[in-house]
């Protein structure tokens, strides 16, 4: 219990000294009179500062909005067309894995009858791989 305590005592202490410097750092610029005035804000006293806006320019925005628009779309049909070759892929690969492990187990089976055949003396196989029947 007593780390506890000393813990919860460092990091109080801490964030005093944390907030304590913001608070200085903060009234300091506040505080300063050298300070760079805001460029945005109006030079008199609540005049409203208006713009022209050229139409052509409006109209070439709509024009680049409307192309990225049509793009995004398009990466989205692609997107869709590659998810749907990944699950084709996918399909294919389980069909393929599915096949593969079938022929494992046939070539297993076959491997236990040769080998029952040879344990019995039915059939005996050179170090060529030739299988010959005995002359008994």
């Amino acid at each position: 219990m007593n780390k506890h305590r000393t813990a919860m005592v460092a990091a109080t202490l801490v964030t005093l000294v944390v907030c304590l410097g913001m608070f200085v750092i903060g009234a300091s610029a506040a505080m300063n009179k050298n300070g760079v005035p805001v460029k945005d804000s109006p030079t008199s006293g609540g005049a409203a500062v208006t713009t022209s806006i050229d139409p052509a320019q409006v109209v070439q925005m709509q024009n680049l909005i409307t192309q990225y628009q049509q793009r995004g779309q398009q990466y989205q049909q692609r997107e869709q067309q590659y998810q749907q070759r990944e699950q084709q892929y996918q399909a294919q690969l389980n069909s393929a894995q599915q096949q593969l492990d079938q022929t494992a187990n046939q070539l297993a089976q076959y491997q236990r009858v040769l080998q029952f055949l040879i344990d019995r003396g039915i059939i005996q196989v050179d170090s060529r791989g030739r299988i010959f029947l005995p002359n008994n």
